[in-house]
């Protein structure tokens, strides 16, 4: 096999140009194998092989700067730079990340989460190596879907404005991770569907080239030609307007033409753009017939392509979206808003019901957020469906348009807590941090998956401005479901367990584990209080003071970052009050970036776990009796 010989770019760079697609065929079926047992980004890795084998054949990593917008398609980057054998640990604890990660290699030059980022990247590497007088290619791997993004619009800009050389590669599959949506998704449609473009192009290069080379003055009348009649074939040529040269479109699974292509593109003093086709899912039927299921995906049966799914109750997205469509047949004001997660969002079979009612507005968040607000201004529920990581983009118009406002916007707010393989740069552990301050705002967390559906109707009934419910990436608790929710009174926290030992006043899944430690520790003695702490804001103030009355130790458990979350919210609310007596401790996710692993692990890493709560709650106890004696 070629693809055993491969173990950095020099070794890619041995073989011939004929034997490039063999190993190509090596490397998905590589893929398509390991992806199989781990789970991963499949169909997004299939689709840029052949345009990742090119890259590394032509260029020099890690000298040249290869910058990929979202690191999830760079798995055939990872095989190529010395990381195969690590592939069985995908995603795992210790484990290879399923995004490029700087410290993992020193071809990882850039790291990516969130799209339409690398085009900035892009040309802050290029203005360095220009001041710094260096002489290496940069180039920037960017999807379609990315370019809905007004970052790399905003990037786009900025490289026409500065004419560096640099390359920007347009791996254009008519995807993001859902459809693509807009003006630009059509107007690229257009360019890749024109054949007589593409034809009169190719008879136009052609003809130019039987031109004798007499002198320098010809050639530079004969490109202009060139230009002059893409022009009039394909309006505006957009890229080219921005200030980039245009190369395309380039078949991205035909490794001779894509090398010939980058070598054209070489010789342009100045930024171009490339604009390469492929085919998301390509070599494996299943991925390329749903390249959306595809996209991410757990383990599988490589033959039949069915997922393996644990069994087990629905997980709080499936339970939002349900919950929407019930709401939804009642108040014909909701409508739902997601920057190009319908699927993640659980909103697919919203919009088979309400196909008028759902708006998906690309990979935008900014603009999802804002548009939320005029919506919600003009009399209609809008519910902005977003994960905790990407609302993070959308700060400034959650506390500019909506909260300013006092817009009736509903959040909900997906993957809030730790996520598990997806790492760092997804860990939805932040949002109560950057949204507990603003004002008009109401925030609140489900401990299961009926209290998510009462929280819903306490959102859709609630009309005094912005509310979120934020809840977690995991399977509900399998509790019995209200066929009628009611809503739940604003600011109420509910006690679920009593004792007379500590309170613990905890938030989401983190319910379940203090009950879980409270079980524990109801083995030798000691009774603990648990709370329901499910409003983050507004705060039960009036339980809040019954429990200062109260005087027991207290304990406050979060999934999400200690730093601004509901335990300082009640530390702030204490000291307000001048009352400092009280015993209170905080658990949450420390100060530091928590790196992928599944979220059993990540919770035993940052301590929140029943025995962790218990070892707590131990200590409280023993000092209450030691003061009681």
């Amino acid at each position: 096999m070629l693809l055993d010989r491969i173990d950095s770019p020099s070794d890619l760079k041995k073989l011939s140009v004929g034997e490039l697609p063999q190993l190509a065929q090596e490397i998905r079926q590589f893929l398509i194998e390991q992806l199989s047992s781990t789970g991963g980004h499949l169909a997004p890795n299939l689709g840029v092989v052949e345009l990742t084998l090119a890259m590394h054949y032509l260029y020099n990593s890690p000298s040249d700067k290869f910058i990929f917008d979202v690191g999830h398609q760079a798995y055939v980057h990872k095989m190529l730079t010395g990381r195969m054998d690590r592939f069985h640990t995908l995603r795992q604890k210790d484990g290879l990340c399923g995004f490029v990660k700087r410290t993992e290699s020193e071809h990882d030059v850039w790291e990516a989460g969130h799209s339409s980022t690398s085009l900035s990247a892009a040309i802050g590497m290029a203005l360095a190596r220009d001041l710094k007088g260096e002489t290496n290619k940069v180039l920037a791997v960017i999807g379609d879907g990315a370019l809905t993004g007004g970052m790399a619009l905003e990037a786009l800009n900025h490289i026409g404005h500065e004419k560096r050389k640099l390359t920007v590669v347009l791996n254009d599959n008519e995807m993001s991770i859902a459809p693509n949506v807009g003006a630009l998704h059509n107007y690229l449609g257009k360019v890749r569907s024109d054949k007589t473009y593409r034809k009169a192009k190719e008879e136009l290069e052609w003809l130019l080239r039987k031109i004798p080379a007499v002198g320098g003055k010809l050639a530079k009348t004969a490109e202009r030609v060139k230009d002059g009649f893409k022009y009039l074939v394909v309006p505006g040529m957009l890229f080219e307007e921005f200030g980039l040269k245009y190369f395309g479109p380039v078949d991205g699974h035909d490794i001779e033409k894509l090398l010939d292509t980058f070598r054209q593109a070489d010789k342009v003093d100045g930024p171009v753009l490339i604009h390469v086709l492929t085919v998301k899912g390509k070599g494996y039927s299943p991925a390329e017939a749903d390249s959306l299921k595809w996209h991410g995906i757990t383990p599988y049966k490589i033959e039949s392509g069915q997922v393996v799914k644990p069994v087990g109750p629905p997980m709080y997205t499936e339970v939002f979206g349900n919950s929407l469509i019930e709401l939804a047949e009642r108040d014909e004001r909701i409508v739902a808003i997601t920057p190009a997660m319908p699927a993640g969002s659980g909103l697919i079979p919203f919009a088979k019901r309400f196909p008028d009612r759902m708006f998906d507005v690309g990979i935008a968040e900014q603009h999802a957020a804002t548009m939320s607000a005029a919506l919600a201004l003009e009399g209609l529920k809008p519910v902005f469906a977003v994960y905790s990581t990407f609302l993070q983009r959308a700060y400034d118009q959650v506390v500019h348009d909506i909260c300013r406002h006092n817009a009736n916007v509903i959040f909900a707010i997906d993957r809030a807590g730790l996520v598990g393989p997806d790492g760092e740069t997804h860990q939805g552990v932040y949002d109560i941090a950057f949204l507990r301050h603003v004002p008009n705002l109401v925030l609140m967390m489900p401990k299961d998956e009926n209290e998510l559906r009462r929280m819903m109707k306490t959102a859709v009934d609630y009309n005094d401005g912005p509310i979120a419910v934020r809840y977690a990436r995991i399977n509900g608790l399998g509790v019995p479901m209200d066929e009628h929710p009611q809503p739940i009174p604003i600011g109420k926290w509910e006690t679920v367990r009593e004792g007379d030992y500590a309170t613990v006043l905890a938030v989401g899944p983190m319910v379940q584990v203090a009950e879980e430690a409270a079980e524990l520790l109801k083995r030798e003695g000691i009774g603990v209080r648990v709370v329901n702490a499910r409003f983050i804001k507004p705060l039960d103030e009036e339980m809040l003071l019954s429990m200062a009355q109260m005087n027991q130790p207290m304990l406050v458990l979060e999934e999400t970052a200690i730093a601004g979350g509901l335990g300082s919210a009640i530390l702030e609310f204490y000291a307000q009050r001048q009352i400092h007596h009280l015993s209170i401790s905080l658990m949450g996710v420390p100060d530091r970036f928590v790196e992928h692993a599944s979220i059993k692990e990540q919770r035993a890493e940052t301590g929140l776990t029943a025995e962790h709560v218990a070892q707590e709650l131990r200590a409280k106890a023993v000092r209450v009796r030691q003061k009681a004696t």
